[in-house]
């Protein structure tokens, strides 16, 4: 049954042109340039250093927190240089590392169903797993959190409701084996009962393959929910309301409701780590008028997007925009010598004729259409008299935080107002001003706690000098 979400678009899809060849391989390159921020906004710390010699699947960069990946070497070869180059996130470190052709492979299978549920996601996190639907958030740490709070319905998103983006459509085809396995060991990770996979209602292909491997596997706990191909319906949150009629409250995450969301591409390389593969690759969409034979390739991290482009036949005309991305959250890249990440799902070559073009903007007009549509029941037209007045205070009233940026007002607009772009960069703001706000709390208690040592420090010397002064003057008597 397909649940209907009330707010939201219908927009044309665009991915049959790139969803009818089976899955291509793009070459592997032959300098990878491997990011240490693979999408998360945090980068790796690296643990090799020009000169050393690597293997595919060594461990190049570890974690530094939770929201940093580890990041494993996608060719055989030798580090050649740690530097600043541009990535689909802007510029950033990457290890280059120049591949020698023998693809000789570093390989550790898992015996997952023996393992402690804790051991196996630290096994997972150690071997770069993040989220595939875009964020690459590490997977791990969502994992510890649904165990914690002892979430037992794990939701996996196979709604791909962003336009010209099929990397998901054409992985549950092909693999749907794979995301079962996959769904499995998510499950015994999390401690989870059961499992939904959320599959759009306009993939019947990809509904059919999961169906049958989750028959093959004979596991009664794993269930298939068609969600309405709505977009933004595979937004985290919304998808989670769509398939289990539970709205996360404000502020909490989706584990501390008893749910957790994970990509179907995350289920897939979960299958592969357990098979001893740590994440060195992933499918991307390379699409759009811009490029000859658009389709799906299994691309290699650290691979310029140069080098999709001339897989899929090369550029048909000079593309007016390269987006990382779909159409709608999509973000332009300024050059296609931009690696491959995990945060990557799609490489969208556009001419003039696949983007909407923005009129002139004019004065808002309050015409409401932008909170009509809004997927998170926002008012947008009061955020952007927040936004213009400057006043965090009327951002955090109408709920700037919860806006999921996926551009929908600004798509029906009638005055050309870049909302979206408005409301991330209030947001980026707003992140500076809390860290800043965190930074004097926490100099604030360092002080505080320093004047506690001091007078207790104080108050001990002036204990001591008295004990040793009564101590005199009782000898003196």
């Amino acid at each position: 049954m397909a649940h209907n979400r009330p707010r939201g678009l219908e927009l044309p899809a665009h991915k049959a042109v790139a969803s009818t060849a089976p899955i291509g391989t793009a070459p592997a390159p032959s300098v990878a340039a491997l990011a240490l921020d693979q999408g998360s906004g945090r980068a790796a710390r690296a643990v090799v250093a020009p000169g050393d010699r690597v293997r595919v699947g060594t461990r190049i960069a570890v974690a530094t927190d939770p929201s940093t990946t580890s990041v494993h070497a996608p060719v055989a070869g030798r580090v050649l240089a740690i530097e600043t180059r541009p990535t689909p996130s802007g510029d950033g470190p990457c290890i280059l590392i120049e591949n020698d052709g023998s693809d000789e492979r570093e390989a550790a299978p898992l015996a997952w169903p023996g393992l402690e549920p804790a051991a196996l996601v630290a096994a997972l996190g150690d071997a770069g797993m993040a989220g595939y639907g875009g964020a690459a958030f590490p997977a791990a740490p969502k994992l510890a959190a649904a165990r914690r709070h002892a979430a037992r319905h794990l939701v996996l998103n196979g709604a791909e409701c962003e336009p010209w983006i099929c990397c998901d459509d054409a992985l549950m085809r092909a693999r749907a084996h794979d995301v079962v396995l996959g769904a499995q060991v998510l499950m015994h990770a999390m401690g989870a009962e059961r499992c939904t996979v959320a599959i759009q209602d306009d993939k019947p292909e990809a509904t059919a393959a999961v169906q049958a491997a989750v028959e093959a596997a004979a596991d009664a706990r794993i269930a298939i929910a068609a969600v309405s191909a709505c977009y933004p319906a595979g937004a985290e949150r919304l998808l989670l309301e769509a398939v289990t009629g539970i709205e996360v409250p404000h502020g909490t995450w989706p584990s501390t409701s008893g749910l957790l969301c994970q990509n179907v591409g995350t289920a897939a390389a979960a299958a592969g780590v357990v098979r001893g593969e740590p994440v060195t690759s992933r499918v991307v969409t390379v699409t759009g008028s811009g490029v000859a034979r658009p389709g799906n390739l299994y691309a290699r991290l650290g691979t310029p997007v140069s080098t999709l482009v001339e897989a899929c036949g090369g550029y048909t005309d000079r593309p007016l925009r390269l987006i990382a991305g779909g159409s709608m959250m999509g973000r332009a890249l300024a050059t296609d010598e931009v690696p491959v990440t995990l945060a990557l799902n799609c490489l969208l070559v556009a001419t003039a004729g696949d983007l909407v073009e923005r009129g002139t903007e004019y004065a808002c007009i309050r015409c409401g259409d932008c909170a009509d549509v809004c997927p998170t029941r926002l008012l947008p037209q009061q955020l952007l008299r927040g936004v213009v007045a400057n006043d965090p205070d009327v951002l955090e009233r109408h709920g700037l935080t919860d806006c999921i940026e996926c551009g929908c007002c600004d798509y029906v607009c009638p005055s050309a107002i870049p909302l979206t772009a408005r409301f991330r960069a209030a947001r980026a703001e707003a992140r500076v001003r809390e860290s800043a706000r965190w930074r004097a709390d926490d100099l604030r208690d360092r002080y505080a706690r320093h004047g506690q040592r001091l007078e207790a420090a104080s108050e001990a010397e002036r204990r001591a000098f008295e004990n040793a002064r009564d101590r005199a003057r009782g000898q003196g008597g």
